[in-house]
């Protein structure tokens, strides 16, 4: 079996024959879904990891069987300005309604939190929640705001897209 890094075996793959120079360069993909595990290690945060803002007022809030999403606002002292919950309008998908970013875009907010679950139990980012988290830190940014953090819950923990350093 061929190192999945040549330089661990202490041979580079030009010095490897034809037939296996392009095994020891193979990428192996994951399933679609699905994280490897040093990206699932550093972005996942289980339960009794959890910090008091995230175990004691962003978790409550979800429920298992249908995805919602939350907007937490903070300003310059990190004390919550502004609290928003949205309810999915399927089990899949939630959609935030332009009042929503109207009223964290009026006032004192200085950083926000986004937070939604996963009725399926993967905490691992789609291709969505990864394209919607990156247009809303540049969104938020043109306007002076941080994107502090991206979670995603589970039953076991969640997924913070900056503990990933995704974000």
């Amino acid at each position: 079996m061929l190192p999945a890094d040549p330089s661990d075996a202490g041979q580079s793959a030009v010095g490897l024959p034809p037939r296996l120079r392009h095994a020891a360069t193979m990428t192996i993909l994951e399933p679609t879904g699905t994280a490897g595990s040093n990206a699932r290690r550093r972005g996942f945060v289980p339960c009794d990891a959890e910090d008091a803002v995230v175990s004691h007022l962003l978790r409550p809030q979800f429920d298992g069987d249908r995805e919602s999403l939350i907007l937490a606002a903070f300003d310059a002292y990190q004390r919550l300005v502004r609290f928003d919950r949205v309810d999915g309008g399927t089990a899949r998908r939630c959609i935030i309604p332009p009042r929503c970013w109207r009223a964290l875009l009026t006032g004192s907010t200085t950083g926000i939190v986004m937070a939604h679950n996963h009725p399926s139990g993967v905490a691992w980012p789609s291709d969505a929640d990864i394209a919607a988290t990156r247009d809303t830190a540049q969104f938020l940014r043109v306007a002076g705001i941080d994107l502090v953090d991206h979670l995603i819950f589970v039953a076991d923990g969640h997924f913070s897209f900056r503990a990933a350093e995704m974000l």
